[in-house]
């Protein structure tokens, strides 16, 4: 099994970028927990970060036939990028959309997903800990679908 894990914009400054909501923990020391958390459960993680909507979708275009899900964190694309929603729906691969912040104890223009309504599920605001809450959740429903 193989999950494709995509890190949206302005993801690769974590650990310097407002501390305050995203903590001090960088994008690499996610990077490095989730393949602990990935080889514990024994799948195989495909890993890419972009400030780009067009690298995201092309990451996600060109791997739909190598993996077997998706865990997202569109950052800030997740309130209005449709390109992004249409692709995700377009390959029909099960995805978990996952934010280290509670965007719903935000502002309120953060409170809406457009990505959310073709995921499986969503997971925000337990830090670090979404992603590696949205990797088991992912594997559960492709482990149960089997």
């Amino acid at each position: 099994m193989r999950i494709l894990v995509l890190h949206g914009p302005n993801l690769h400054l974590l650990g310097e970028r407002e501390p305050d909501i995203y903590g001090k923990i960088s994008l690499g020391q996610i990077n490095d927990r989730l393949g602990q958390t990935a080889r514990d459960l024994s799948v195989g993680l495909e890993i890419f970060q972009s400030n780009s909507e067009s690298e995201l979708i092309n990451k996600i275009t060109e791997l739909r036939a190598r993996v077997d899900g998706i865990i997202i964190n569109p950052g800030a694309f997740t309130h209005y990028s449709i390109a992004i929603r249409d692709c995700i729906a377009g390959v029909g691969l099960p995805c978990i959309e996952v934010h280290i912040s509670n965007i719903y104890a935000r502002e309120e223009f953060r409170h809406n997903s457009v990505i959310a309504p073709v995921c499986n599920g969503q997971i925000s605001g337990f830090g670090v800990n979404s992603y590696v809450l949205g990797l088991f959740a992912l594997v559960s429903l492709l482990r149960e679908s089997k």
